[in-house]
C-alpha cells in the first residue's frame, strides 16, 4: 500500500503517492499534480523526505521550462532581433531557461542563446534588449566599448532596460524583508512618476 501525504513545492502543492519496492533509487514520476515516488526499502524516512523536495522540484521546473517554451518561440524571437544587426549572425538555437544567475547568455561554439524564463514576464523591450544582448557577442565576447556601441546601435532600449533590471533585481532581493502594508503599496502604484 501507498504512503500518501502533501507538500507544497514552489508554490505548488502536490499529492506525493510513495512506494517502497525492490529497487535501487529513489525515482520519481509527476503527472499533474501527483508526484509518484518509489523508493527502496532500505532508504531511511529522513533521507526520502530531502530526496522527495529536490525531485519534485526538478521536475515541476522541468515541467514548466517545457510550457513557458511552448508559449514563446524563443529561436523565432532571437532571430528577428539578430536582423537587427549588421551581417547578422546565425543563431542555432534559442530556449528559455530557469537559471538563477543570469538573465540571459550567448555560446559561440555552438550558436545558442539562452534567455531567463522570468523575461516573458516584462515588458518586450526588456525582453529584446536582452536578447540583443546576448547577440552582440556573438562579434565581441566581451564588454568592451565596440560591444556597447554596436548594442546601442541596434537597440536604443539598452540602458533603459538595464536600469529596469537592475530594479527588477533589488526588488526581488528586497521583497521578502519588507513590510507587508509597503509590499501592498507598491503594488498599487501606477506607472508614471506622479506629484511627491
Amino acid at each position: 500500500m501507498a504512503d500518501r501525504r502533501q507538500i507544497t513545492v514552489a508554490g505548488i502543492t502536490l499529492t506525493v503517492l510513495i512506494e517502497r519496492k525492490a529497487v535501487k533509487n529513489i525515482n520519481a514520476r509527476l503527472r499533474d499534480t501527483t508526484l509518484h515516488i518509489s523508493a527502496p526499502h532500505a532508504v531511511d524516512d529522513t533521507a526520502l523526505d530531502r530526496a522527495i523536495i529536490e525531485l519534485a522540484r526538478r521536475l515541476i521546473q522541468r515541467v514548466h521550462k517545457r510550457q513557458i517554451n511552448n508559449e514563446e518561440d524563443a529561436l523565432a524571437l532571437v532571430r528577428r532581433v539578430a536582423a537587427r544587426f549588421p551581417n547578422p549572425p546565425v543563431i542555432k538555437h534559442a530556449t528559455f531557461t530557469l537559471t538563477e544567475s543570469r538573465w540571459g547568455s550567448y555560446s559561440a561554439a555552438t550558436g545558442a542563446v539562452r534567455l531567463n524564463a522570468a523575461l516573458l514576464r516584462m515588458p518586450r523591450w526588456v525582453l529584446e534588449a536582452v536578447a540583443a544582448h546576448e547577440i552582440a557577442h556573438a562579434f565581441h565576447p566581451n564588454h568592451s566599448p565596440a560591444f556597447w556601441r554596436l548594442l546601442r546601435s541596434v537597440c536604443p532600449d539598452t540602458d533603459r532596460a538595464q536600469a529596469f533590471l537592475a530594479a527588477v533585481a533589488w526588488m526581488a532581493r528586497s521583497w521578502d524583508g519588507m513590510p507587508p502594508v509597503e509590499r501592498a503599496l507598491l503594488a498599487q502604484v501606477h506607472d508614471e512618476v506622479g506629484d511627491v
